[in-house]
Order: structure tokens, then sequence, then C-alpha cells
């Protein structure tokens, strides 16, 4: 049994697949939870399905682009709960992800959203986390990254560069904080079988992705929410500074 009881996290990009199944996790386990999305619908729904579960969370909408909503989303933990013990930075615009391309034609556009989404904007919520996790005494901070990171593909250029990013960041905050008590780590899914992913890729697809991998099937949302939920949890106390893959043993390191 992990040791989230009472504990309090914010899941930014919280309203659907990997963000939704790791706010039900964390409220399984006895934290409250605050569901932040940029989609109103989605995190009240998600916080209405918990709470109708008999465990605690609430929403609240927010921008990860901008930091005045970032601000509010974290305060909104610390009004509500009065502490915070650790966050989930999970957002992503995944139509910036789908016109992505390579380092010649990439649309700077998309690789500015790209980088305003999955870099700066995770340095916005790690800027206004740290301080409330140091007022707590520690706390914990996991990010979503992805195997594009180290793969090395063709393609998605403005991807890879943002996890990259993530990865620096996460091994600065747990060099300069990990001292006074906080972790900084993320987790590196594979092919996860979100909904939206069902909706977009088709059998062949996924089938492709499942020969390479070393294992019986692809990934679910609740394989990274477990990975999560451990990070965030007392019993993940001695690890900082980590990348870790889930994803079915495609990546071996």
């Amino acid at each position: 049994m992990l040791t989230l009881t009472g504990k309090v996290f914010v899941v930014a990009g919280g309203g659907s697949g990997i963000g939704e199944a790791t706010a039900q996790t964390l409220a399984r386990h006895g934290a409250r939870v605050v569901v932040g999305d940029h989609r109103p619908g989605p995190a009240h729904a998600v916080a209405r399905r918990i709470t109708a579960s008999g465990c605690e969370a609430s929403a609240q909408a927010f921008d990860i682009t901008d930091e005045t909503s970032v601000r509010a989303l974290i305060a909104s933990a610390v009004d509500r709960y009065g502490a915070l013990d650790g966050i989930h930075i999970n957002a992503a615009d995944l139509d910036a992800v789908m016109h992505d391309s390579d380092a010649v034609d990439v649309p700077l556009e998309i690789y500015d959203r790209t980088l305003a989404v999955n870099l700066r904007g995770h340095l916005l919520c790690t800027r206004h986390a740290v301080p409330a996790l140091l007022a707590r005494g520690g706390g914990a901070i996991v990010y979503t990254s992805s195997g594009a990171a180290f793969m090395g593909e063709s393609s998605r250029v403005a991807y890879a560069i943002a996890k990259s990013g993530l990865h620096a960041l996460l091994r600065h905050v747990a060099s300069r904080w990990g001292k006074q008590g906080i972790r900084a780590n993320a987790v590196a899914p594979g092919l996860v079988m979100t909904d939206t992913v069902r909706r977009a890729m088709s059998e062949d697809a996924c089938a492709q992705v499942l020969a390479i991998t070393r294992s019986p099937r692809l990934g679910t949302p609740e394989d990274i929410a477990a990975a999560v939920a451990f990070l965030l949890s007392d019993e993940g106390e001695w690890i900082n500074g980590q990348v870790i893959s889930v994803d079915g043993g495609v990546t071996l390191r």
C-alpha cells in the first residue's frame, strides 16, 4: 500500500488519459487531488467521478502557457487543502505534435507551440510548485516525458527537444532542492492506449509497435499512473533526478 493518505497533489493535465488515471490512482490511495486541465468540462468530470467513489478531489481549469493561470492552479491546492505534497505535470498539445516534422520542415509556429506547452509550461508549473513544496518541508514533482527524448527519431524534432529539455529541468530541480526534500523525476511512457490513441491509430500501426515491445501487450493509462503514484509516494523517497521508462521494455537502458 502506497503512503499517500492525506497528501495533496495537483495533476496538471488530468482531464483524460494518463492524467485522469493518475488522479484516480492517487485518490484511491487516500490523497486529495486537484485535477487541472485546459478544458474545464473534462477536469470537473474527472473530479466528480473521484468524489462519487468516496474520495476527495476538486477541479481547476488552467492554461499551462500562462503564468497567472499556473500560479492559480497551485494556489487552488494550497487554499483548498492547506498544502501541496506533489504535482504530476502531464500537459501536452497533441495537435501540435501531429504537425511536428523534422528540423528543416517543421513550421516554426508548431515548434514554438510545442516548446511553450511541453517545456516552458512545465517550467512554470515547477516555478510555482517548488515554493509550495518547500513550505511543506519537501515533496515530489513527476513529469511525463517520452522515449522520443532519447530514441533519435527522424521526425517529431520539436517534441524530442522539449522532452529532452524536461530531463535537464528535473535534474536541475533535484540538484538545487534535493537536500531540502524535493524530488524531481519523470516517467517516459511507450505507446499507451488512451482513448485518443485508439481513435488515431490503426490496428496495423498498433501491431507494428507491439512487435518491437518486450511485452505481450501495449500499455494502459493505469500502467503509467502506477509508476507516477509510486514516485510521488513516501516509498519513492530515495529516487531523485531519474527518467524511468514505462514502455513494456521497448527501451533498455
